[in-house]
């Protein structure tokens, strides 16, 4: 074996030579070679180095880095559940195609299968989510490369001593690396004839070829907030109500990219027999849709606009139900659809929105307007997995590589909650600009408009699903030194927006839950008012 002191500034010498700007570390012994070797890097200026003292956290604001920055991003930790902790960052990487490096230091081999303290079987933890590397030497790094847009798992193992020996804290070791593994060549797109009434679906990550090729075609735009395609003249702003009425049943072909997974309309749709499906493959672990697909394509184009009606019916379709919606949503109280509809709008050009999952960003998805290109804002969410995991790290992450921008975060009480020790940071680590608006209903309503909210389960939804917590989350801010403002109507939570602190900090508007169901109800009837329009 390596000497460690040796291992570990091999290995992140690989780290820079990858292109990696961002290390996480989280505290522990095991890992503390490479600890004093990425401080070392990060005083030479080559690295950033951020400290978490929760794994799983640490995970998640090395995913935000990574999404955000389109350079691979380091997580490492000490060994045993320290290593287990990173999965769920992982997996979300893996289904969202992210370049994550999880980096676990381990014991020597010798040790595996004994009862040595936190030793564990961590060759293989992740599964098929990561392709690992069972490290030992310096000759084990020759040729390792990062595949980009996946994670890789890679297991140091480190024999005493522990702490730096030999080398000087400016010597570099001369290792031979490998690069990131590029992924994409220039692509030929297949021509698609213009003829069966269709529309272009963009799902998370997206990007631009899908608003490309509906602007092409004269189509209708499904596209999700995250999608990266939401811009222009063609997205349907009420496409999931709208789904659901006439104007729905008469679409024949979609085209579907990246990873659609807000609706279930849109699945139904998807999965109808008289639909045929043609599929731009997503990144991430598995691209193979849910239901029938007729051809799949790395690109398409068409060769000609559709010159009938068809997108003009939709625009007036949407239009109607975007009026109605609207009526419904600012009248009465602050509820979570003017939450959201505030927090877009105060986006600016080149600011970002971090979404968390569950409702916030279906409300989202029903309340954001279509900006013109070239003023467009960066929408993210970890909708690899859809869970609430991670979310507030992973905003941060976010933020840390965009500084001297505006970015905000939309989440709700129980991802706030879910996720609260990302807001742990010690005195000298990075506060990025980070404005957190939590919409507060004291439990989970996404829950309330599932099949579990019905009336037939009432006696235990508050137990099993609602999950309320009656927690003051002014005073959990105010521990973790975090500025908190709470806001009860629209004009508060502008007034809040408009005026951000600097730094992190949190924005409770609190909201009603027990009108969810009933409010989920109002708003899919819009549908039949607006039908009568196209």
């Amino acid at each position: 074996m390596t000497d460690p002191t040796e291992l570990a500034r091999a290995m992140v010498a690989q780290w820079v030579a990858w292109g990696v700007e961002h290390v996480v570390l989280c505290p522990g012994s095991r890992s503390a070679p490479l600890a004093f070797a990425a401080y070392a890097a990060h005083q030479r200026g080559q690295v950033r180095l951020h400290t978490r003292i929760d794994e799983r956290t640490a995970g998640f604001l090395a995913l935000g880095i990574a999404k955000t920055s389109g350079r691979p991003a380091v997580v490492f930790t000490t060994s045993g559940t320290a290593a287990a902790n990173l999965h769920p960052a992982v997996l979300e990487a893996a289904h969202a195609g992210v370049s994550l490096v999880a980096v676990t230091a381990d014991r020597p081999a010798r040790l595996r299968g004994t009862g040595a303290n936190q030793t564990t079987a961590q060759v293989g933890l992740y599964a098929d989510a990561a392709t690992t590397f069972d490290l030992a030497s310096i000759d084990d790094l020759h040729g390792r490369g990062v595949p980009a847009g996946f994670p890789v798992h890679l297991n140091l193992q480190f024999d005493e001593p522990l702490t730096p020996t030999g080398l000087d804290v400016d010597d570099v070791p001369d290792v031979p690396t490998a690069v990131v593994t590029a992924t994409g060549a220039a692509l030929t797109p297949v021509v698609l004839p213009i003829g069966p009434r269709t529309v272009v679906v963009a799902g998370d990550d997206s990007g631009p070829p899908a608003r490309m090729l509906a602007q092409q075609a004269n189509w209708p735009l499904f596209a999700e907030p995250s999608s990266g395609a939401r811009t222009g003249a063609n997205p349907i702003r009420t496409y999931r109500l709208l789904i659901e009425g006439e104007l729905g049943g008469q679409i024949e072909r979609a085209v579907v990219f990246g990873h659609p997974t807000l609706s279930r309309p849109v699945n139904r749709l998807l999965s109808r027999p008289d639909i045929d499906v043609i599929s731009v493959p997503p990144r991430g672990r598995w691209i193979r849709r849910p239901y029938p697909v007729v051809a799949e394509h790395d690109a398409v184009a068409v060769e000609q606009a559709d010159d009938t009606p068809w997108l003009e019916a939709w625009k007036r379709a949407d239009q109607v139900c975007s009026d109605a919606l609207d009526a419904v949503v600012l009248s009465g109280d602050l509820g979570p659809h003017a939450v959201a509809r505030e927090v877009s709008l105060a986006v600016p050009p080149g600011g970002m929105l971090y979404v968390g999952a569950s409702n916030p960003i279906r409300d989202l998805d029903l309340m954001a307007a279509s900006p013109t290109p070239g003023q467009h804002r960066k929408v993210v969410a970890n909708r690899g997995l859809a869970g609430i995991d991670g979310t507030l790290s992973s905003a941060i992450g976010a933020a840390l590589t965009r500084p001297g921008r505006r970015n905000l975060a939309l989440v709700g009480d129980v991802t706030f909650l879910h996720d609260l020790t990302g807001l742990v940071l010690g005195p000298e680590e990075d506060r990025p600009d980070l404005s957190v608006v939590v919409v507060n209903d004291d439990g989970g309503s996404i829950f309330a408009v599932l099949e579990q909210g019905a009336a037939e389960f009432a006696p235990a939804f508050e137990r099993l699903f609602a999950t309320p917590h009656g927690l003051d989350l002014g005073t959990l801010c105010a521990a973790l030194g975090v500025p908190h403002w709470r806001v009860e109507s629209a004009m508060e939570l502008r007034h809040a927006l408009a005026s951000p602190h600097g730094g992190i900090e949190v924005i409770e508007a609190r909201c009603r839950r027990d009108n969810r169901r009933a409010l989920d109800e109002q708003i899919r009837g819009l549908v039949r008012s607006a039908g009568s329009a196209s």
